[in-house]
This record gives structure tokens, C-alpha cells and sequence, in this order.
């Protein structure tokens, strides 16, 4: 057995694990209905793999041209020079995608990504399910079609016909809508969330949610998966591979089309089957799923899991600047089930001997805004290296005493001392203030500690480890 298969996976787990092994690492790829004119989909994949820094073979399949972008063209997946493909990517007309199938499977496509729209999303599912049933009988599995195509930074492949994505990480993204997709994308790059993995699923004819959670549970560069779901093509599939993935890796999903009108679109849009929305919960509940309910939230909790260590305890304190923000983060863990422990006496001696008296030295611990950034340093390390801490909220607010960058940097040396000495906790940090000198600390922290840091919305943080601590209950991480 593979190292990177577990105890547990059936036979057909296994089977898309190795599919995608060499499908999300491909040695080669072949690119049908590669195009000669710019603005084609067919020319922004060959370019777009050339300019993501794809580093294997690359083979443009154009039986009317010789080369595109300076590569050879084949007429056909089967006059290429390598005994087998390993990925490929269909651009060519919906009405002869599965035309194309055949070819695929002589040379051992282990899965192949349609971009094609054409199929059930207009009205003509049977078109659909003849793809999907050449596609069986020759050996290929199908992501799509009416798809964007699939990114895997770790891999320098950017199979699609959007734009490259080059920040490599944690994350696990799919979205069953391309505008989802791309919106995805914009914030990732604001962000700059480093992500293992990006499909689009389109109208899922084939591979859907489940299949592709058997690759994320055994990829090594996947930390977190984060779902944008308009259907569940089988939702006991789903159910029962979440359960087992879950107990590995937190699995976030935002399911659309929880509401009538959300539904009627989803139907129209990709042909979606949708079931009733308690039925849904009720389902995610069972198997661990972290449900979300707005685009901001799979982003901000997803990309958090990704960063943050498991927790060994329940005990939260929050270190805060103000004493007003320190409240709003006490609500925020309330709603969230997080236990803010009592401050341990000890650690409350250590606050007094530099925080003023008119600080208060409890849970929240506020050192008040009146703070210098050796003050900050000090007490975000006596926060984190206290043995009976389990995970530590930081907030902030702006002031002349203590700039949004000397804050952020006295958080980074914090941290990062904590780590030389083997220490790692969850930590997440709330920063209010002006802009852009808020913001550039924001990223400076995520840059240079990897800590998840909100901007102006403390909730948000601490509704980003509340989804660590629900996590780490269902998996047995920590006792429920």
C-alpha cells in the first residue's frame, strides 16, 4: 500500500487517490482543443500553463495547427510521444466532447476536466450522461463539464482558463460555480492564501464533493478543505466519506441554495438536485462539517483551519488594547462554545508587574491603550508560554503610542520566540484602526508569523477558532 493511503479507505477511495495522484502532479498534459488565436479557452490554457511556471510536457492537441505558443501540436491524444497522459483538459465543441473520450483512454487518462458548457446546465442532459457513459467505458473520470478547470500551485499547474495562482499552502477549494471560482480567487490573492488545491466542479456529472475528499484526506500539502456546494449528488456518499476525512482534516462548507429562490437558481444554473436545508444540517452535524452560511466566512474560516495547530486544551484568554473590544470578544467566544478559562494567578502577578492599575487583570487581560510595543511583546509571550493556556485571542485598536506596525511586529517576535522553543498554539488576532497602516500590519503578522489576523471585525476571529474547537472535538482531538 502507498504511504499516503490510511487504514480504512475502501476500493474505490483508493482508486480515485491514485487517479488524482497523478492527475493533480501530472508529468504531462494534454490540452484538447488547443487554439491559435488569442482569446480562444483553448489559447488561455496553453498559456496559461506555460505562463503558472508548469514544468512537464505539455501537448496542444489542434488536428488543423503545428504549434501553438511554441509547442508542438498532435492531432490527436494518441499521436503523442508518451505512452501515457496523465491529465488532459477539453475545450473543443460540448456535441463532440465525448468523441474524444476514446482517445483518452488508449493513452490511460486517469481523469480528464471539461470546460465545455453545453450539457444539462442547457438543457441537454442527454448529451450529459453520454459523456459520462463513454467516460466509464473507456477507464477516464470526469470533473465537469461547464467548468473553470482545476489549480494546483504545489504542481505549478494552472489547468484552466482563468488567470495563474501561485501561492502555494493549505487550503483545499472547491466550487461548483465558476463565478464562485473567481471570487474565490480575488480573495485569496488579496489575502494571499497559500492553497493546495482549487476546482471547479461545474455541473458534476461524474466526480463530485465525495470523490475528491478521498485525495484531500491523503495529500500532505492539504491542512483544511473548503466546499462551495449548489448540490449533493449522493448524499450518503458524501456523509460517510466526510465522516472519515473529518476525523483528519476540517472539512467547511457553504452550501447554496438554502432558500426556495436559492434553489430555483441553483436548478437553472448547474441542473442541481438540492434536498431540504434541515435535512442538510442535520447530515453535516453527523459528519463533522463545519457549516457557513456567506462567502466571507468559507474564506476566513477555511484558510484559518489551514494555518492553525490543533488545540491540546479548552482554556482561551484573550489579550486585548481595550477594554470595549475585550467585551465584544467575550460575546464572540460565548457564541462560539469557547471556554474563557479563569486567569491563572500567577500569570495575573506577571501582568501587574507592567501593566497599569487601571488595566484589569482577568479574562479578557486588558494592558490597555496606553500600551507600549515592549509591553505588547511582553504580554502576548506570557499569554502563549503559560503552560495552562491552551489558545490565546488578541485584539487591538489603533493608537500613536503603539502603531498598527510596531503592534504587529511586537506580535511576531512573540510568536516566533514561542516557537523557537517549541511551543505552538492557536492564536488569532483582531486589529482595529486606520487604513492602510492597519491593513499593511494585518498582512505583516500573516506574513511573518502565520497567524490569521481580522481586520476591524473581531467576531470574525473568534468565530475562526470557535470552528478550530468544534473540529477538534468531532475528531477526538479533544473530549466533547
Amino acid at each position: 500500500m502507498s504511504s499516503y493511503m490510511g487504514e480504512g479507505i475502501p476500493e474505490y477511495g483508493k482508486d480515485l487517490i491514485n487517479r488524482f495522484m497523478r492527475f493533480f502532479r501530472p508529468r504531462n498534459v494534454a490540452v484538447v482543443g488547443a487554439s491559435r488565436e488569442p482569446g480562444r479557452v483553448g489559447y488561455a490554457v496553453v498559456k496559461n500553463l506555460i505562463d503558472g511556471g508548469y514544468t512537464g510536457k505539455i501537448y496542444p492537441i489542434n488536428p488543423r495547427a503545428t504549434e501553438i505558443l511554441g509547442l508542438k501540436c498532435y492531432p490527436d491524444v494518441r499521436q503523442v510521444p508518451d505512452p501515457e497522459v496523465d491529465a488532459a483538459l477539453i475545450a473543443v465543441p460540448a456535441a463532440i466532447v465525448p468523441d474524444v473520450i476514446p482517445s483518452l483512454g488508449e493513452k490511460n487518462v486517469p481523469v480528464a476536466v471539461v470546460v465545455s458548457s453545453g450539457f444539462a446546465e442547457a438543457g441537454n442532459p442527454e448529451l450529459q450522461q453520454k459523456l459520462v457513459e463513454t467516460a466509464r467505458k473507456y477507464g477516464v473520470r470526469i470533473i465537469g463539464p461547464n467548468t473553470y478547470g482545476i489549480y494546483s500551485p504545489w504542481y505549478n499547474l494552472s489547468l484552466s482558463f482563468t488567470i495563474p495562482y501561485t501561492y502555494k499552502g493549505g487550503l483545499a477549494i472547491v466550487c461548483q460555480s465558476g463565478g464562485v471560482g473567481m471570487a474565490a480567487f480575488g480573495y485569496a490573492r488579496w489575502k494571499r492564501v497559500g492553497i493546495s488545491i482549487n476546482v471547479g466542479l461545474g455541473n458534476m456529472a461524474d466526480i463530485d464533493h465525495a470523490d475528491l475528499l478521498w485525495y484531500f484526506y491523503a495529500d500532505e500539502n492539504t491542512k483544511a478543505i473548503a466546499f462551495h456546494m449548489e448540490s449533493i449528488k449522493d448524499g450518503k456518499k458524501f456523509i460517510e466519506t466526510a465522516k472519515f476525512v473529518s476525523k483528519k482534516k476540517p472539512i467547511v462548507v457553504l452550501k447554496a441554495g438554502r432558500t426556495h429562490y436559492g434553489e430555483k437558481a441553483a436548478k437553472s444554473h448547474t441542473a442541481a438536485l438540492t434536498a431540504s436545508d434541515a435535512v442538510i444540517n442535520a447530515a453535516f452535524k453527523k459528519a463533522g462539517v463545519i457549516r457557513v452560511y456567506a462567502l466571507d466566512e468559507l474564506f476566513d474560516i477555511g484558510r484559518s483551519l489551514a494555518m492553525l495547530p490543533p488545540p491540546k486544551g479548552e482554556n482561551v484568554l484573550i489579550v486585548t488594547m481595550a477594554g470595549g473590544l475585550g467585551v465584544l470578544l467575550c460575546d464572540a467566544a460565548a457564541d462560539n462554545n469557547l471556554h474563557l478559562m479563569e486567569a491563572p494567578q500567577d500569570l495575573v502577578d506577571e501582568f501587574k508587574k507592567f501593566v497599569p492599575p487601571f488595566g484589569a487583570f482577568g479574562n479578557p487581560m486588558d494592558i490597555t491603550g496606553s500600551c507600549t510595543p515592549d509591553m505588547v511583546e511582553r504580554a502576548v509571550r506570557l499569554a502563549i508560554m503559560h503552560p495552562k493556556v491552551d489558545a490565546v485571542i488578541i485584539g487591538h485598536w489603533h493608537t500613536i503610542i503603539t502603531t498598527p506596525m510596531q503592534f504587529a511586529k511586537a506580535v511576531v517576535d512573540a510568536v516566533n520566540e514561542a516557537r523557537a522553543k517549541g511551543i505552538e498554539k492557536p492564536i488569532v488576532v483582531s486589529m482595529s484602526g486606520d487604513i492602510p497602516e492597519t491593513l499593511q500590519a494585518v498582512e505583516y503578522i500573516e506574513e511573518h508569523a502565520n497567524v490569521p489576523t481580522f481586520f476591524s471585525q473581531p467576531e470574525r476571529a473568534v468565530k475562526a477558532l470557535g470552528a478550530l474547537y468544534y473540529w477538534a472535538r468531532y475528531a477526538g482531538i479533544l473530549k466533547k
